[in-house]
């Protein structure tokens, strides 16, 4: 590759990089914001605790599900088209919320007693559940993007430059939100959904124009023929675009489906979702009841656990990976489960007298949590490889989301009935099986695209 064209694919990567990173965080604008606005919802409405948590735990699901079925059709259409459309639906779906109490006009929506009906209820919990499946559309364009954009080489340190986005938005939504409803009061609850949808529709206009789907649509080599460049080799005669059906169809079963390690991949990620989602949705909580902190302390050093810990942890990681483990990106993840497993421990038998230390255990936990949480996704892309990266990771998606089953309903009910000992203890030992499970596939290589040239070389 010559300089000028070296320089080109510099350009597009990082542009196509940079675009995925804000394309992901708007995703994230019309999605986390939700838990800002509930306790409006509650005072204004009437919506009960119990009825947010289903709406909730439904739009996990099926957030899940979407990302399985999204995972299909961002390997075999145009990825920057689905994750536009799906952002776009995603803002239309706020501004429905937004307005939905302007349909007291035509259905009785708001009671006399200015609460939400049960009818407003069905309408703002069944737009929140359409949005989930909406949502599924963001990560598997991304994936599928990436896997063709950057080599494996570099996958687990870029990508995880990528997943920064998570919290990137979140944390800015979250801050606009809550300065909403500081500053107008609970009445204010609508802007807290379409402000963050106006600001997410202007952006998947800019997302369209800026993303590309492949090297070759802008007129540059793909990146096996790169990678064959540089290795002295002969470019590989069948890209992406030309694999037939059939062909494809056998790459999808063997690198996918018929693949032990995809499945060992989405047991360890449905394991350390519980461990992250039980900092993440549980720490406020805890930390007040069990170690005794203050509600503004507990928020503090839970919104320290995701911007700090969890940035770190991701950047980390995907050095880690590439630069000492050769782009092992599972080993990064066995070492980080074992990590996050050991500092949840520790803060869960740290005396409450010494909060300065549980602080500290649980960051590290969520600097752990947050390799494997970036890097399991990265090695299920580099085993399916680029042909079927959006499928693998589709699947899962649907281990980690499946994940609220335990750290929501299961963790609520322990927390209720046994205590928040009962909680920990649990995590731990879910820590400790998820840890197990992902050392099976220590001595597994790199990457699979081994194993598609010999598909390709077997239909040839």
């Amino acid at each position: 590759m010559d300089v000028q064209t070296k320089k080109r694919y510099q350009y597009w990567q990082w542009r196509t990089l940079i675009t995925l990173m804000v394309g992901y965080a708007l995703y994230y604008f019309v999605r986390k914001h939700f838990s800002v606005a509930m306790p409006a919802l509650e005072a204004e409405l009437g919506i009960t605790k119990t009825q947010l948590g289903l709406f909730l735990t439904l739009n996990g699901i099926i957030y899940g599900l979407s990302r399985f079925v999204n995972g299909f059709l961002a390997d075999r259409m145009s990825r920057r088209k689905l994750m536009t459309v799906g952002l776009i639906l995603s803002s239309l779906v706020n501004f429905g919320i937004c307005f939905s109490p302007s349909m007291n006009a035509f259905v009785n929506v708001i009671g006399p007693d200015g609460k939400a009906t049960m009818t407003l209820v069905y309408i703002i919990g069944s737009l929140w559940l359409l949005n989930g499946f909406f949502q599924g559309m963001g990560v598997p364009p991304c994936m599928s993007l990436m896997a063709h954009w950057i080599s494996p080489r570099e996958l687990a340190t870029k990508q995880s430059i990528w997943n920064a986005s998570h919290s990137i938005g979140a944390g800015i939504i979250v801050a606009v939100c809550g300065f909403i409803l500081k500053t107008f009061g609970y009445s204010a609850w609508q802007l807290c959904f379409a402000v963050p949808a106006a600001i997410a529709l202007v952006g998947a206009f800019a997302l369209y124009a800026l993303l590309r789907d492949t090297p070759s649509s802008v007129g540059l080599p793909e990146l096996e023929e790169i990678e064959a460049g540089e290795n002295g080799g002969e470019a590989p005669a069948k890209p992406h675009e030309k694999i037939p059906e059939k062909t494809y169809k056998k790459i999808i079963s063997k690198l996918v489906f018929r693949n032990p390690l995809i499945w060992i991949l989405a047991v360890s990620n449905f394991c350390i979702y519980i461990v992250r989602f039980t900092i993440l949705d549980w720490g406020a909580t805890f930390l007040t009841q069990f170690k005794g902190m203050e509600i503004s302390t507990a928020g503090t050093v839970v919104a320290t656990t995701e911007i700090i810990g969890g940035i770190l942890g991701m950047l980390a990681a995907g050095w880690f990976t590439d630069k000492i483990m050769k782009s092992r990106a599972h080993r990064t993840c066995l070492l980080c489960t074992v990590g996050a497993t050991v500092s949840f421990f520790l803060f869960w038998k740290t005396p409450a007298s010494m909060n300065w230390l549980s602080i500290i255990w649980l960051v590290l936990s969520s600097f752990f949590v947050y390799g494997p949480q970036a890097l399991l996704g990265i090695a299920a892309s580099n085993q399916a490889t680029k042909h079927a990266c959006a499928t693998a990771n589709g699947i899962l998606g649907i281990f980690g989301y499946a994940s609220t089953t335990v750290s929501g309903l299961l963790f609520g009910f322990l927390a209720e009935h046994y205590g928040w000992n009962s909680v920990f203890l649990v995590s731990v030992i879910i820590g400790i099986v998820g840890t197990l499970i992902i050392a099976l596939m220590w001595n597994a290589p790199a990457d699979g695209y081994g194993k598609v040239e010999k598909i390709l070389n077997e239909e040839d």
